[in-house]
């Protein structure tokens, strides 16, 4: 029986010609035998197409190329039926493959997406809305945002993203934290909810984070000064600092004294002053090394 795969692939993620992509992967697949079915994403109900696809072949993997958006949108489309989603890092935001280590070269992810073995992997749902990977409300949602325009790459790249950042900065918020029972009100910059680790760009925020655990992390930055900025995006993370506090929950409230910027996945979701957050524990099956 030859196996049926869905390759999902975001035409326009990351601003990259996806054409020699899509050529790798119908080679792969007609060199391994498999039952290749492409889909091009459009922007227009994409998940109904996906789902009545899925129906039609039923793929026992879903191959996505695009970015945290893309991976996002076809775990939704897919969140009632059991089939493993592979992923090639294609996107303008890969956060999700920083986090999973998949490698540079498209040979090995390939091998990867099409035969590894997968993890159960947790989903946060914010509001309502499904997070794979780290949302914050505060400074960030700017500061990855200036980053990712900018064209100085890098550590130095980052610092002066953000200095321009806090230099533009609004006052400090004042969030009321409901979680493990207990109620707790922080002065705050941002709070990040992770279910990972990493950004995309490779800074470590969240040192003690599992992808599926059945909790996620808040973690509150009280300050955010250049020092602080600087001792997290070269990797020494200050965890027993007094400057910030990491709750570890399966469900959380977060109250602010007025509406703050708020991003999920990489994705702008406007100015908040009420989250409410749950864990969605093992969620989603996803390829891994």
């Amino acid at each position: 029986m030859k196996k049926n795969i869905l390759f999902v692939v975001n035409p326009i993620s990351g601003d990259l010609d996806k054409s020699d992509l899509i050529e790798a992967v119908e080679e792969f697949a007609a060199t391994n035998h498999f039952n290749l079915e492409v889909y091009e994403t459009t922007g227009k109900s994409d998940l109904k197409a996906i789902q009545t696809i899925y129906e039609q072949h039923n793929p026992e993997r879903i191959v996505v190329a695009g970015g945290d958006g893309t991976i996002k949108m076809v775990a939704e489309a897919m969140e009632d039926h059991d089939v493993i989603i592979g992923i090639l890092p294609a996107g303008s935001a890969n956060g999700l493959s920083v986090d999973l280590n998949l490698p540079e070269g498209i040979e090995e992810n390939l091998k990867i997406a099409f035969l590894h073995h997968y993890i159960e992997m947790d989903m946060i749902c914010i509001n309502g809305k499904k997070s794979i990977h780290l949302s914050d409300i505060g400074l960030n949602a700017n500061l990855v945002k200036n980053y990712e325009e900018s064209d100085v790459r890098g550590f130095w790249g980052y610092a002066l993203q953000a200095f321009t950042t806090l230099k533009e900065s609004d006052d400090p918020f004042v969030a009321t934290i409901s979680a493990n029972n207990k109620k707790v009100e922080h002065v705050a910059r941002m709070i990040v909810i992770a279910n990972s680790q990493k950004y995309g760009t490779g800074v470590i925020i969240n040192p003690n984070g599992s992808m599926n655990d059945g909790k996620f992390e808040l973690v509150i930055l009280k300050s955010l000064d250049i020092l602080l900025i600087g001792k997290i995006i070269t990797g020494n993370m200050p965890i027993d600092s007094d400057d910030i506090v990491i709750i570890s929950t399966d469900k959380a409230t977060i109250e602010t004294d007025y509406p703050v910027n708020f991003q999920i996945d990489g994705e702008y979701c406007g100015a908040q002053k009420s989250l409410e957050i749950h864990i969605l524990h093992k969620q989603m099956k996803l390829a891994v090394p």
